[in-house]
């Protein structure tokens, strides 16, 4: 019997004023409903066996154990003229006043109709330069940038969620400092998500103490200097760039520490490690993500997400005979691959290149929330060994289920339009999978260049009874939380997370914490990157994270959180310390703040 499970008040607020469909006159009656309209949906691209499928993407859903991306639960089976995709790369920014304009036309089409985008505004010129040939001086990206965050603040996505925006700037492009900055000013660009694009070169010379060069391609200034050649955005192959001026690598590495340290931004992206880990290595340069960073995408590129909820895979919770349900797990991720994959030809496209992009890699982001309650349930203290190792397990299985998933649904329906069979197999990320899925992949492709990513989940994760969201730690027993209705006015909700509150009801108690609960600041950051460090070779896109600190964390111990991260080869860092810039969604009753990412305006679903 389908389970009509909307117990928590805050799961029926973001129901109805979210993913509740409602028109001429009709809305739907229970989140059941909302379910088996996406499921009829999606299904309806499939070439056979519709009603089949329909009925395993519904028990997919059911329960919650599925929850695909806000976009879909919203979109799918309306009618609406709205994307599937929660977000989008934006196209390479021309340097020109018709090319930037453009790529505005484009960013506020794209979250007009509800998807969040990743712009790289490395392409335009540092500011006080001379255009060659037109003898204008430039402004600058962060002055443009100013003008994207204006556009953003006039436009109220599909349902009660603001768009949310990404800008990335190179960490030798001559305006870096500026960009560093930007956010010392609270209010200013508010709608943007800021990450350096980190090269090894640049790791290289802070490590080296040494100095650094600042510069721009050659083709776009007026005048003659000093040139080297480099890997550039919007560029294949590396062009002569020439150097304004020379600094620090490792006073700017400081730069944008400090900067991190007070503001919570920029967050760090090592784009070499991105550009090398990339399945499509061959056929395409990245530069940006989506506005949370758990996937990196070219130019036009879509990010397909959705999350498997790892709370409803634990049996006999909070006893001595708990444990995690695997077989399950294998066949819902397989599913869900079929499911996300269907959300490609299902979705409308605010843009005919974003189409073009999404259907020649048919990228998907299958991913996890839930998995600090799944490890409570279990009675594994998040952070541990113990707990390492089964997320690690977990992300393993979930991987390697979604690649054969993948090549079996290419066998059936194809391989993605950019596969190129032996160049792809030569990838550093399929290289380490299995022989078996290597095998497969040979004989008969793969329909997804990529499968997984992990997402923030904000929203669906409340949906599905406020369970831990996405890899992250529980934030707090009982805290405060801004939600957003359906005018964007905000309203407070107080919650109790998901596991505790099974808990607490399991043993009929009304307060108390089980053994081993922690919380988000009751962990050192190192617990953190480890937990991020076992599940990054699992997850072919990227990871959003927060690693929380201390407002007292000392500055020297928050710069060695980067480098760490970089030691343990991740893709990016992201650390928040509390400050009195930043807003926040969560408050605990100390007056702690939620991770920036999470603020109204920046939920990834």
């Amino acid at each position: 019997m389908p389970k009509d499970d909307l117990s928590t008040e805050i799961s029926r607020h973001v129901w109805e004023t979210k993913y509740r469909y409602a028109a001429h006159g009709t809305q739907e009656r229970s989140i059941i409903e909302s379910q088996r309209r996406v499921a009829h949906a999606l299904a309806q691209v499939e070439p056979n066996g519709k009603q089949g499928w329909e009925e395993c993407f519904f028990d997919l859903l059911q329960d919650f154990k599925f929850l695909p991306g806000g976009r879909i639960q919203a979109g799918a089976g309306t009618g609406h003229t709205v994307t599937l995709f929660n977000c989008f790369v934006m196209g390479t920014i021309e340097d020109s006043i018709p090319g930037i304009f453009t790529a505005l036309q484009e960013s506020a089409t794209t979250m007009q109709q509800g998807g969040g985008i990743g712009c790289d505004f490395s392409t335009l010129r540092p500011r006080g330069s001379m255009a060659r040939g037109v003898g204008s001086i430039a402004s600058g990206p962060v002055s443009f940038m100013r003008i994207w965050d204006s556009m953003c603040d006039t436009i109220l996505s599909t349902g009660a969620r603001r768009g949310a925006m990404m800008a990335t700037l190179r960490c030798d492009h001559p305006d870096i400092e500026e960009f560093i900055a930007a956010k010392r000013q609270p209010g200013e660009l508010r709608h943007f998500n800021l990450s350096v694009l980190v090269t090894d070169a640049f790791m290289a010379a802070v490590r080296a103490d040494g100095d650094w060069p600042l510069l721009f391609p050659t083709a776009g200034l007026e005048g003659d200097g000093p040139t080297l050649l480099r890997q550039w955005s919007g560029a294949v192959e590396p062009i002569p760039c020439r150097v304004i001026r020379r600094t620090s690598a490792r006073g700017l590495w400081q730069r944008i520490l400090v900067a991190t340290y007070d503001c919570a931004e920029p967050g760090v992206l090592f784009i070499d490690r991105i550009n090398q880990f990339n399945n499509l290595w061959y056929c395409e340069q990245i530069n940006a993500t989506n506005p949370c960073g758990e996937i990196p995408l070219p130019p036009y590129g879509a990010c397909d997400l959705g999350s498997l909820n790892l709370t409803r895979f634990v049996s006999r919770p909070f006893t001595s005979e708990a444990q995690f349900e695997f077989g399950p797990l294998v066949v819902a991720a397989s599913v869900a691959v079929r499911l996300l994959d269907d959300v490609i030809d299902a979705s409308r496209f605010p843009l005919p290149q974003q189409a073009t992009q999404a259907k020649a890699s048919r990228r998907i982001g299958l991913g996890i929330t839930g998995l600090a309650d799944a490890l409570l349930m279990l009675g594994i203290t998040y952070g541990s060994e113990r707990s390492l190792a089964l997320s690690a397990e977990i992300m393993r299985l979930i991987c390697h289920a979604a690649y054969r998933a993948s090549a079996a649904l290419a066998a059936e329906k194809g391989s993605f339009l950019l596969f190129e069979r032996d160049r792809y197999l030569q990838g550093r990320f399929i290289r380490s999978l299995p022989e078996d899925i290597r095998n497969a992949i040979a004989a008969k492709g793969i329909r997804n260049s990529h499968l997984l990513a992990i997402a923030p989940t904000g929203t669906i994760s409340l949906l599905a009874g406020n369970v831990s969201s996405g890899l992250e730690p529980i934030f707090a027993a009982s805290y405060t939380r801004k939600v957003l209705g359906v005018k964007g006015e905000a309203k407070e909700f107080i919650l109790t997370d998901y596991g505790l509150a099974q808990w607490r009801e399991a043993k009929g108690l009304a307060k108390g914490l089980p053994s081993g609960f922690v919380t988000a600041g009751d962990l050192p950051p190192t617990a953190h990157l480890a937990v991020q460090a076992a599940l990054q070779p699992f997850v072919d896109n990227s990871i959003s994270k927060t690693i929380n600190v201390p407002e007292d964390c000392a500055l020297d111990d928050f710069q060695s959180i980067y480098d760490l991260a970089y030691e343990k080869g991740l893709k990016g860092c992201t650390v928040y310390r509390p400050n009195p810039v930043r807003g926040a969604v969560l408050s605990k009753a100390a007056g702690a703040e939620a991770p920036h990412c999470c603020v109204l305006e920046r939920e990834s679903d």
